[in-house]
């Protein structure tokens, strides 16, 4: 399985990119996963990246693309991968598909989770998210708590509300995913690898994800 997950912030990608994953063995890939561990790792990329995000700048499409391209060509993700929230842009898109061609690598398809408005602003509001960076394991005080006391049923860390996940953070990340990022639901609907999903329940959604597999092989 070879898919990019598309959604606005608080579909539910992240949720159902670790279901996949720990389901058929696929990596969960996210920009920010890619550029944490290659500054961590001190690669020759992540020490480039560094420069931009401690100047407090975005790293630019070009580094993200060799980053990825180091990710994909990792052992692990020969099984197959989840491209987690990116791209972002049409741009990226662009760029990725020229990455994946010279690779050699042919997307499945790309699953455009959707949900009312209404749900996703519940979701944003009441999440909270594990603050061990090697965990980051997400939950919701109503229907996923954490472990008593608000720690990690993981790792045993203290789980946390962003600072992203506020009312006010929360109308200008949807605002800027509108601005961005919805117009790559056109852009691969042309491309003809389009695949909507509604995301209410993680397991039906997980599913039908599943069944496109099947029945496209």
């Amino acid at each position: 399985m070879r898919i990019i997950l598309l959604g606005s912030p608080g579909v539910g990608k992240g949720t159902i990119a670790k279901l996949l994953s720990r389901e058929n063995g696929c990596v969960q890939i996210s920009t920010g996963d890619i550029l944490r561990t290659a500054v961590k790792d001190v690669t020759k990329l992540g020490i480039k990246a560094k420069e931009y995000m401690d100047n407090g700048n975005l790293v630019p499409d070009h580094l993200i693309m060799e980053i990825m391209e180091e990710r994909l060509m990792q052992s692990d993700c020969r099984k197959g991968f989840i491209l987690d929230g990116f791209p972002r842009t049409i741009p990226q898109a662009q760029q990725l598909s020229a990455l994946l061609e010279k690779m050699n690598i042919n997307l499945d398809y790309v699953i455009n989770l959707e949900a009312p408005m209404e749900i996703i602003l519940e979701r944003l509001t009441t999440r909270r998210t594990c603050c061990n960076s090697s965990c980051q394991e997400i939950y919701n005080i109503k229907n996923n708590p954490p472990a008593e006391g608000g720690v990690c049923k993981i790792c045993g860390h203290k789980v946390v509300q962003r600072d992203d996940e506020t009312p006010e953070a929360i109308s200008e990340r949807i605002k800027i995913y509108n601005q961005k990022t919805a117009p790559l639901i056109g852009y691969y609907a042309k491309e003809g690898l389009l695949r909507n999903v509604e995301s209410l329940h993680a397991s039906e959604t997980v599913s039908a994800i599943k069944a496109f597999n099947i029945s496209e092989v």
